[in-house]
């Protein structure tokens, strides 16, 4: 059974003290140190990171007008009544940048007739790619990612630390057997 926690005991001067109490002291403060740097740095790195990699695709990305080649299909004949955001796969067609027609297959609104107008996204090169994110849930994923990126940097030396100062006590626990060993027998004697 431990007493209670007293606050900085480990750097407190104490004739008991042994030199694994020191030892644990210091690995206790550069694990907490490691801990918080190295998540900090990981996580910034990364939020900033994902933050540059979706501002360049929001850049890279832009609309262009569409029309269908034909009548789109009809909603799932599983449900009678389509659900309000159910889209269809329908073919489309697009001029890219550098005035070249392109053909794609695009999500619609079943039934869409031949020639309704959609709004494609595109790369530099004309392909069909999905919608960039805005600004807001650009920085939300790079925030999230970062904090993830942070807590699972900074699990591994908190890890690493946790288990070298369970190494520790094993230490203390075998150097007090032994001296109990030595030590034990001669209380047991009167003087």
């Amino acid at each position: 059974m431990r007493g209670p926690r007293v606050w900085l005991w480990r750097w407190r001067r104490n004739p008991l003290k042994r030199r694994a109490d020191v030892v644990e002291g210091w690995v206790v403060l550069g694990v907490w140190l490691l801990t918080v740097l190295a998540g900090s740095l990981a996580g910034i790195t990364v939020a900033r990171s994902m933050a540059h990699g979706l501002a360049h695709q929001r850049a890279d990305r832009r609309p262009a007008a569409a029309r269908l080649v034909a009548r789109a299909p009809q909603a799932s004949q599983r449900r009678k009544d389509p659900s309000p955001g159910e889209r269809v796969w329908a073919e489309a067609r697009w001029t890219a940048a550098d005035g070249s027609a392109r053909t794609g297959r695009v999500r619609v609104v079943p039934g869409s007739a031949a020639g309704t107008r959609v709004t494609v996204w595109t790369d530099r090169r004309g392909r069909l790619v999905g919608s960039p994110v805005t600004p807001d849930q650009a920085a939300l994923r790079a925030a999230l990612l970062g904090g993830l990126a942070g807590a699972a940097t900074g699990l591994v030396p908190f890890t690493g630390g946790l288990l070298l100062r369970v190494r520790l006590e094993r230490r203390r626990l075998t150097a007090w057997d032994a001296e109990w060993a030595r030590l034990g027998p001669r209380w047991g004697r009167m003087v």
